[in-house]
C-alpha cells in the first residue's frame, strides 16, 4: 500500500508481536527475539517458543550477518500491491541474510551500497537502516569493508 509521505512500495503491517522489532528499526537497532527459557532464536517474531513452547521472549540486538542466497531481478514484471513501486530499482537484489550473532536465524532484505553484480554467497554484511516513512524503518544490509 502507498504512504502518503512519498513512499510508493509496499509497507509492513505492525502486529503486537512484531512491533518490538520495527521499534527498534526505528531506533537503528536489529533486534531478533530470543525464548528467555531455552535461548532458541526466532525470527520472524512470534509469540511462543518452537522448541519449548513458551510465551517467555527478549530481545537481542545484532549488527553483522553473510549472505546466504540471494536473487538478482532484472526486468520488471506486471506490478501486483506487493511489487509496485520496485520498477525503478531494477537490478534489484533480495538477498537470504544469515545473522550468526543470533543463532544463525536468516531473514529476507536487500543490499545497498554494492553493485549487485558484486554480491557473492558467503559475503559478510552489516547492518543499515531506511527510514521510509515517519513510522516505518527498513533494516537492509551492506558490505563490510575489510
Amino acid at each position: 500500500m502507498a504512504d502518503t509521505t512519498g513512499y510508493d512500495k509496499a509497507l509492513p503491517q505492525i502486529r503486537p508481536d512484531t512491533a518490538p522489532f520495527w521499534e527498534g528499526c526505528k531506533r537503528h537497532e536489529l533486534l531478533v527475539q530470543r525464548c528467555s527459557d531455552c535461548g532458541t532464536f526466532r525470527y520472524p517474531p512470534r509469540p511462543m517458543c518452537h522448541e519449548c513452547n513458551s510465551l517467555n521472549t527478549e530481545w537481542v540486538k545484532v549488527t553483522k550477518g553473510t549472505v546466504y542466497s540471494y536473487e538478482v531481478i532484472r526486468a520488471s514484471t506486471p506490478a501486483t500491491p506487493a511489487t509496485a513501486g520496485f520498477e525503478k530499482d531494477l537490478p534489484l537484489a533480495v538477498v537470504l541474510i544469515e545473522l550468526p550473532e543470533a543463532g544463525k536465524v536468516r531473514m529476507v532484505s536487500n543490499i545497498v551500497g554494492c553493485d549487485v553484480d558484486s554480491i557473492k554467497i558467503g559475503m559478510p554484511v552489516e547492518v543499515v537502516f531506511d527510514d521510509v516513512t515517519e513510522e516505518i524503518t527498513l533494516p537492509k544490509f551492506k558490505p563490510v569493508v575489510q
